[in-house]
């Protein structure tokens, strides 16, 4: 089987950034037979990388961790960039936006495997927000937001038996989740050290602030 353009994105990365879902947590993932960048055949010494392509390579480890278009990802930082001085910490403040995403709240919920499928879960309208349908990736949810789906959808293949693997799956602190209901309610903001993202954000507010 030929490998994906996701696992390789992982490889030129240098970390695993779970695009792949359950793929990722198995012994099939690339990454843990060929930890190096893609390409013809494994470099034993790798060009040391210049300060931009260190930067570059912590800035697309962020986009592809949250699977994000280059455009909407520079719409973040440079929202961050604009709260400086205004925020406690522009780490937390950009992670609580990424974080709020709704493909991001699915993903954390436990009911899609990766953020990508969670992205289709969501346009295909199964999601509700407040008892809403709500088709928009991008949408940021709030303090007090309910996020559920449609009971119609929670028969379909894709989501039966869902809930007994949730009850046994820890949601992060910010959200409160109800197995049985397939439902999760917005309690607090997500917290940086939580969600634990895999690149060094400093390094990308640098590179977009040059």
């Amino acid at each position: 089987m030929s490998e994906s353009k996701k696992c390789k994105i992982c490889r030129r990365q240098g970390a695993k950034l779970f695009l792949k879902g359950d793929r990722c947590l198995s012994a099939k993932c690339p990454m843990i037979k060929k930890p190096y960048a893609p390409g013809p055949r494994k470099k034993k010494r790798p060009r040391p990388l210049s300060e931009y392509g260190k930067q570059l390579r912590e800035k697309q480890k962020l986009r592809n961790w949250y699977n994000l278009s280059e455009d909407k990802f520079r719409q973040y930082i440079m929202q961050t960039l604009k709260a400086r001085g205004k925020v406690a910490d522009a780490s937390a403040y950009l992670v609580k936006l990424l974080e709020s995403r709704l493909d991001n709240v699915i993903f954390r919920m436990g009911i899609a495997a990766s953020r990508s499928t969670a992205r289709e879960i969501i346009s295909h309208k199964h999601v509700l927000l407040n008892k809403r349908v709500m088709n928009i990736a991008s949408h940021l949810v709030k303090k007090g937001d309910v996020i559920s789906l449609k009971e119609k959808h929670k028969e379909k293949a894709g989501f039966k038996n869902i809930s007994e693997t949730l009850k046994k799956y820890k949601a992060p602190s910010w959200l409160e989740l109800n197995a049985d209901k397939l439902e999760a309610k917005v309690i607090s903001d997500p917290i940086l050290d939580e969600a634990a993202p895999p690149a060094d954000l400093l390094a990308i507010f640098e590179f977009y602030s040059k």
